[in-house]
């Protein structure tokens, strides 16, 4: 055990444990935010999707030492006009089926627009790219995240 520091959501974060536990464990089991979820373990799926100092990254694979210091944003410290303008192009086009896959999604999705406001169907491709769906609703996503982006270059 050591201490690791961070700040997450805005708030500084101590937590005494494994420097080797994942980000996404720390996060939901030590401090009690479950909507990042656990998809497959391997940084495959993008259920796990946490900004690190405002990039994205799988948190399941994530040890806390490699975070130390640094600003963590997860989907419920999500804000800002890009985010707002994601998550309402979500529920305009019904995007979500069951919707355990979203948060990861609408992270990967923010953190796309905040670097290009135009993206085009190969730029959301690849930013989207291992965000796995299992209602695959990729054509609603690539809409809503056009949407989006109409709306934050507005």
């Amino acid at each position: 055990m050591m201490p690791v520091t961070f700040t997450l959501n805005g708030k500084p974060v101590r937590l005494d444990v494994d420097p080797d536990m994942p980000l996404l464990w720390a996060v939901r089991d030590e401090i009690g935010l479950t909507g990042s979820k656990f998809g497959c373990g391997m940084a495959q799926c993008g259920a796990c999707t946490m900004h690190v100092e405002g990039e994205p990254v799988r948190a399941c694979s994530t040890p806390l030492s490699s975070i130390e210091g640094k600003k963590i944003t997860t989907i419920e410290g999500l804000n800002g006009k890009v985010a707002q303008a994601v998550q309402a192009a979500w529920v305009k086009h019904e995007v979500a089926q069951c919707g355990y896959c979203q948060s990861g999604q609408v992270m990967s999705a923010v953190a796309l627009l905040s670097g290009n406001n135009n993206p085009s169907d190969s730029d959301i491709d690849e930013a989207m790219r291992g965000n796995i769906c299992r209602c695959a609703t990729y054509v609603r996503i690539r809409s809503a995240i056009h949407d989006a982006a109409k709306t934050v270059r507005a």
